[in-house]
C-alpha cells in the first residue's frame, strides 16, 4: 500500500520506513565537505596528535599484507588544480577535452595516513577513514 507523505514533513516513525533520501551525488558531496573540514582541522591543530586521536585515528593497525602491526608515521596533504576536463569523444578513441577559464579552476586537497612497518607501506586515504569510521552519511 502507498504511503503519503504529509505536507508538515516526513516524519514517519515505522520501523521498515528507514531508508536515505541522499542521491549518490549529495553523498559525495557531503563526503567532500566533510573531509575538507577534517583537514582544515588538522592544518589547524596546535596538536596535531591530540587532533589525530580525538578524532580516532588509530597510531598502529594491522599489516595489510598479514605480517606485523603498521605504525602511522607521516600525514601527507597533496593539492590537485583542475584545470580542465576530459571525457571520451562520440565515435574515436581521442578525448574531449576542454579546459577552464581562470574562475573555474578549484583546489582539491587530499589527505592520507601513512603507516609503514619493516614490510610494508599503506597510505590510507582520509575519505575512506571517514566511511569507515561511519562519519559519512
Amino acid at each position: 500500500m502507498p504511503h503519503d507523505h504529509p505536507s508538515h514533513g516526513h516524519n514517519h516513525h515505522h520501523a521498515d520506513h528507514l531508508h536515505s533520501h541522499m542521491s549518490p551525488e549529495d553523498d559525495a558531496e557531503a563526503l567532500q565537505v566533510l573531509t575538507e573540514q577534517f583537514i582544515d582541522g588538522f592544518v589547524s591543530a596546535r596538536d596535531k596528535a591530540a587532533y589525530l586521536h580525538l578524532a580516532g585515528v588509530p597510531f598502529e593497525r594491522p599489516g595489510v599484507a598479514g605480517a606485523g602491526e603498521l605504525k602511522l608515521v607521516d600525514v601527507k596533504l597533496t593539492t590537485d588544480w583542475q584545470v580542465g576536463t576530459a571525457s571520451p569523444a562520440f565515435g574515436t578513441r581521442e578525448l574531449s577535452y576542454l579546459s577552464y577559464p581562470g574562475p573555474m579552476i578549484r583546489d582539491r586537497t587530499n589527505m592520507a595516513l601513512v603507516y609503514v612497518s619493516a614490510d610494508e607501506r599503506y597510505d590510507h586515504d582520509i575519505r575512506d577513514f571517514l566511511v569507515e569510521k561511519g562519519d559519512h552519511p
